[in-house]
Parts: C-alpha cells; sequence; structure tokens
C-alpha cells in the first residue's frame, strides 16, 4: 500500500537518506515495513529568521495497509494513494481514441521554440510528423552567431536570442516554473529529462535546466523529432499566408517558394513582428494586450544570499539565492514586481532588429557567476497604447527599444545606472563591474521609460528595499530596458484551437499570447497540435 506524507523537514546538515526514517516515525511503523520510498517533490525553506529547512513530499510502499490512520503531526499530511483503477490514464496519453481521416497535406509547424517543439513531438507521435519552418539557424551555427553578437555587438538578424532552434528559452535560465498546474506539466518535463535535462527537475519546487544543459536538450530534441519522421528546415522564414475561402491554403517561405499548407502551428514568438502583420492584413483577428517592461537589477549574488539566508549563508547545500518580489503603487495604479530571477547568472543583449535593443537575463546550470540578476517590471495597460491598430502593443514596445538603442550608443551598448543614482535622478558614474554583453553606457534611465514606469520603478525598489533590507545597495546596477516579459498582442482563437479569420491556423506559445515561459508554451504547443488532430484535416 502507498502513502504519500507531505511536509516532511530535514536540516541543512541531514541526508536525503534519513527521509525513510522520518517517513517511518510519521507512520508509526519500523523503518523495515517499508520496502520503498521515493522523493516526489523537495523545496526550500529559507528565513533569516530560523534555519533553512529542506522540505520534501515523500511517496512510501509499506509491506500492507495500516491498521488505523497515523495520528496528526504539526504541518504533516499523510494521505492513502489507492491504486489507479483499470480505466484510469494518463492525462498527457497522445495515444487516439479515434482514427480522423487522412490529412490533405502534412501539417506544418512554424517556429522551433519550446510551442512548437512540443507541438511537433505531438503530431509526430499521433502519426504525423509535420513539416517544421524555423527562419533561424540550428543550435550550433546560432550560438556562434549569439557569442559574436555579445562580443563585437554585430547582430545576425535571423540568427539571435530570439530567432532560431529553441527560440528565445536557448538563452535564459531554463526555468521550469509554472503557475498552471495542468496534467501535462509532468509529461513535458519527462520529455526534458530523457532528452538530457538534470532528473532533479522532476522533484524541485523551483527547476531550471541552464543555458549550457538546453544546448545538450536542444540537440537531442531535434534528432528525436527527425528519427520520427519530421522534417525540419532552418533558414525557413514564413514570409506570406495563402487563403481562399477564408481557409489557409500555401505559405510563402523566403518571399519566393510555395508550401501548400491546409494545416499550420503557428508558434514564431514575439519577435515574428513581420508575420502578425502578415496576418493582419490577410484577415486573422490580433487584439492588443497588457505585458510589461522595466529594467534588470544587478547585485552581488554573495549580497542576495547574505539577505536572504542570513547568517547561514555559506553553508555547501544552500543553492544561490533568489527573490520574488511584487509591491501594489496606489497612486500610480500600477503594479511592481521582479520577473525571471537569474542567481548566479548574467544580463545580456537579446536584439532582434537592428536599430532597437532588449535584454534578458540567463545563467546556466551551476548558477556560478558572482552575480544575481532579475527583471524589475511595470503593468503596462492597452489602454496606454494610442490608437485602435491592433499592433500598437508592438509600435509602444519598439519605442522604448528605439529609445535604449540610442542611449547605449547605437551600438548595441545597454545603457546602465546606479540603483541609488536611479532612485536619487542622477545620472551618476558606474563604478562596479556588470555582466552584461557587449558592454554597457552610463545613462538616465528615465529616458529610455515611460513616464509612469520609471516612477513606479522609483516607489517600487523603496518597497523592495522594506521588504528585503540591503537590497537598495550602492553595490546594485540598473540596465535598461526589459521589454520582453510577455506578448503585447494575442491572435484570437476559437474553441477549437484555430484562429479567428482564417481556418487552419492554430496560434500558440508566448507570441501569439497564450504562454509565458517553457512550461506554458510547451503545454500550448500540445494542446494546438491535439486540436489540429481533432480536427479530422479536412
Amino acid at each position: 500500500m502507498k502513502y504519500i506524507i507531505s511536509g516532511i523537514t530535514t536540516s541543512l546538515d541531514e541526508a536525503e537518506e534519513t527521509l525513510a526514517v522520518k517517513a517511518a516515525g510519521l507512520l508509526r511503523v519500523e523503518p523495515e515495513f517499508i520496502t520503498s520510498w521515493r522523493i516526489l517533490r523537495r523545496s526550500l525553506d529559507a528565513r533569516r529568521s530560523r534555519p533553512p529547512v529542506f522540505v520534501y513530499n515523500v511517496e512510501v510502499v509499506l509491506k500492507e495497509e495500516l491498521p488505523a490512520s497515523p495520528p496528526p503531526a504539526k504541518g504533516i499530511r499523510v494521505e492513502r494513494k489507492d491504486p489507479p483503477g483499470p480505466m484510469t490514464r494518463s492525462p498527457a496519453a497522445l495515444t487516439p481514441e479515434s482514427t480522423p481521416g487522412k490529412a490533405a497535406f502534412r501539417p506544418v509547424v512554424a517556429g522551433m521554440g519550446p510551442a512548437g517543439l512540443f507541438a511537433a513531438l505531438t503530431l509526430a507521435r499521433l502519426g504525423l510528423p509535420p513539416l517544421i519552418l524555423e527562419r533561424g539557424k540550428k543550435l550550433e551555427e546560432r550560438v556562434s552567431d549569439v557569442a559574436r553578437f555579445w562580443r563585437d555587438g554585430i547582430l545576425a538578424c535571423e540568427s539571435n536570442v530570439q530567432f532560431g532552434e529553441g527560440g528565445a528559452g536557448a538563452f535564459s535560465d531554463g526555468k521550469l516554473t509554472s503557475r498552471a498546474n495542468h496534467p501535462d506539466t509532468v509529461w513535458v518535463k519527462e520529455i526534458l529529462v530523457q532528452l538530457g535535462a538534470p532528473a532533479d527537475i522532476l522533484l524541485d519546487a523551483k527547476p531550471h535546466i541552464g543555458t549550457d544543459r538546453l544546448r545538450t536538450v536542444l540537440k537531442n530534441f531535434r534528432k528525436l523529432l527527425l528519427n520520427l519522421g519530421c522534417e525540419i528546415r532552418f533558414g525557413a522564414r514564413v514570409t506570406d499566408f495563402m487563403v481562399r475561402r477564408d481557409r489557409l491554403a500555401a505559405l510563402i517561405v523566403n518571399n519566393r517558394e510555395e508550401v501548400v499548407a491546409d494545416k499550420l502551428i503557428l508558434a514564431v514568438g514575439q519577435s515574428g513582428r513581420d508575420n502578425y502583420e502578415r496576418l493582419r492584413e490577410r484577415g486573422v483577428h490580433l487584439e492588443a494586450k497588457p505585458f510589461a517592461l522595466g529594467v534588470r537589477v544587478e547585485h552581488p549574488q554573495e549580497m542576495i544570499n547574505q539577505i536572504q539566508y542570513g547568517r547561514w549563508n555559506s553553508h555547501r547545500r544552500l543553492p544561490p539565492a533568489d527573490y520574488i518580489l511584487k509591491t501594489r503603487i496606489d497612486s500610480l495604479d500600477r503594479y511592481v514586481y521582479s520577473f525571471c530571477m537569474c542567481p548566479g547568472g548574467m544580463i545580456i543583449g537579446a536584439a532582434a532588429q537592428v536599430g532597437q535593443l532588449t535584454i534578458n537575463g540567463m545563467s546556466n546550470r551551476r548558477r556560478d557567476t558572482p552575480w544575481a540578476n532579475s527583471a524589475l517590471v511595470v503593468n503596462v495597460r492597452s489602454t496606454d497604447f494610442s490608437g485602435t491598430d491592433p499592433l500598437r502593443g508592438i509600435y509602444f514596445r519598439d519605442e522604448w527599444e528605439r529609445r535604449a538603442f540610442r542611449q547605449g550608443g547605437a551600438d548595441f551598448r545597454a545603457p546602465a545606472q546606479g540603483l541609488m543614482d536611479f532612485l536619487r535622478d542622477r545620472p551618476g558614474d558606474l563604478r562596479l563591474p556588470v555582466s552584461f554583453h557587449p558592454a554597457v553606457t552610463p545613462a538616465d534611465l528615465r529616458d529610455t521609460l515611460p513616464d509612469f514606469a520609471a516612477l513606479a520603478l522609483k516607489e517600487g525598489i523603496g518597497a523592495f528595499g522594506r521588504m528585503m533590507p540591503g537590497f537598495i545597495s550602492a553595490e546594485a546596477n540598473l540596465i535598461g530596458v526589459e521589454t520582453r516579459t510577455s506578448s503585447p498582442i494575442r491572435i484570437t482563437r476559437g474553441p477549437d484551437g484555430q484562429s479567428d479569420g482564417i481556418a487552419g491556423i492554430y496560434p500558440c506559445g508566448e507570441g501569439a499570447g497564450y504562454a509565458g515561459g517553457i512550461i506554458s508554451s510547451a503545454i500550448d504547443g500540445i494542446g494546438a497540435a491535439r486540436n489540429l488532430y481533432q480536427s479530422g484535416h479536412r
């Protein structure tokens, strides 16, 4: 008989092997009564006022059922896990319940970010291996182009942090947290582990892969898709959509080649602005949606460790500390919050267009740089955009990316300012090193932000300083601008997942306005593939 025990704790000096003994004690049985056990979830409870502890949910298998429920213990929950019934199947199962009619054409997936990759995998496992079109390059070439951009400031417009195999997530922390409790989440993580991600992403409450490990995962993902019969074409940008009787009929690739396609998974990411402009022209319904923008803050990682862990900060088992901050600015009716915090990481240039600059955070698996960084952003409402064009949020975002580009020196250096100087409304000088590549230029960041965002950030940082004493420091720097927290547009879609306006297009992922990270994008891609499959391929 299986039992799940939630809330077992161990100190920093206790090994995980003690969990079996602790579980036995909570169940009031001898350790030998447990035939097997495994960790289901692991988290860290670290508060400056008391020693940090690890918290576990553990599944144990007993030789036989307990004669009575164990007595309650503070902070502990014990549940009996009954065996599944004969009709139970995984909600992530991809086996079809019925076989639809034969597809008129091979389905196409545009984009190889998380949404596109998992959509393609889902289709392939359903017996419909798609043609995959990616405007950027394969990972090995893309890494070289990005390294040159960070070193020399030379941007490859179709091979950069935004475009190429793996999408924008390939140059990120590889965080796998998601607010949605979706049944496909576990399946997505299991696939990633099979492809080379560390196994602990299945256990940790805040799982992350790291940019370096993501590269192995992505190469193996490509091999898997090819082995399943998918065709992958790099350097293949979708430039137009041919429509007949309000249905997709074909795609134009690289302005010259026609690819017959009546079913398209559209997963082109946030930076596929040209695709969205063309979709609007062809009659697809789009709408402006809220997003957020702001700056990145960078502290010494050791400082964040001291703030978060207190006197236990140097313990060898503690990971680089992170934080999550949020506050409401009543006077401005705005929210300020941290986003995509990268312990032991670096801030990177993430531009995809000449003349525009945006930044992001990244870290490797070990999170072992001297810096901790996080976006500090302010919510932007669709009413902040002037006009009625559904793409007005993109135009608004473009404006601030262009300003940041000019403030940095018009060569992809990023404008930067000491945190204390920003709060005191003075340009100041950067006296401490920063992680950003290719380089930074001292600047007044108020000139790279909407007035409401600059004011809200000043108030918000003040509040964060009260929440985390030591956060406001002369050793902290701000770098701008962070604009890609989420998409400022949404391609509306019906209950069957198809776009409103043109049948046969299944928009999904972060760029289409339906996700906000690796896990949620992957899940949305899976859903789009299932919708396509269930449509019957007419």
